[in-house]
């Protein structure tokens, strides 16, 4: 069998337009023939090496306006539920984010994942709190408890660290990010196509 050119998905739990690219991306991607890795990790310490100690969205308030109307647009266009707004935003989502790096091992890291971004962004619920995330991990039929504790291992929380060094080494500075595999890098949900073709080796003439 012929093996499908792969592209890697980094995402943030508590990044608006990573969740629309999650829940297009599959889709997507098996349409272009290419095989997706998932890669979560945290943005906030990429954010304060470059000196911004929130989201910019809401340290240029009309950006963080405009960003909330193009997603309400965009979460239409894709057919998703309306989008409703978390307060705080953003969410802290290291226990998300834990939970999913341990995740990465087992065949349940996408569909937790997905959940995790529709009970922030299409239900309103908060997945900051160990007990929010254990309760997105039961709803797909895991035991929630005994996954939080063992992605609360020492050993867990430095692949997580690990991860955050990898995305940072290989140029990522925001979410949703796409690499592929010569490292491309793509940056936005409204690269996510251009990335697919891409990866596919369908690119614009004069760039190889």
């Amino acid at each position: 069998m012929t093996r499908r050119p792969t592209l890697e998905f980094w995402y943030e739990f508590a990044s608006t337009y990573s969740y629309l690219a999650a829940m297009r991306i599959d889709a997507l991607a098996e349409s272009a023939g290419v095989a997706i890795r998932w890669r979560p990790f945290l943005l906030g310490p990429i954010f304060a090496s470059q000196g911004w100690t929130n989201s910019p969205f809401n340290l240029y308030p009309a950006k963080g306006r405009n960003m909330w109307r193009d997603v309400d647009r965009e979460a239409a266009r894709f057919g998703l539920p309306p989008v409703t707004r978390p307060n705080p935003f953003p969410q802290n989502s290291l226990s998300a984010t834990r939970a999913a790096i341990y995740g990465a091992d087992h065949d349940w890291l996408v569909p937790f994942s997905k959940a995790v971004f529709e009970a922030c962004y299409a239900r309103g619920e908060s997945i900051a709190e160990p007990a929010a995330v254990a309760k997105v991990l039961d709803r797909i039929g895991l035991d929630g408890t005994a996954i939080l504790r063992a992605a609360s291992s020492e050993a867990n929380k430095g692949r997580l660290k690990v991860a955050g060094e990898e995305a940072r080494s290989r140029g990522i500075y925001g979410a949703p990010s796409f690499l592929a595999e010569d490292g491309e890098l793509f940056w936005g949900n409204d690269r996510l196509e251009q990335a697919l073709a891409w990866a596919a080796g369908d690119r614009p003439a004069g760039l190889r």
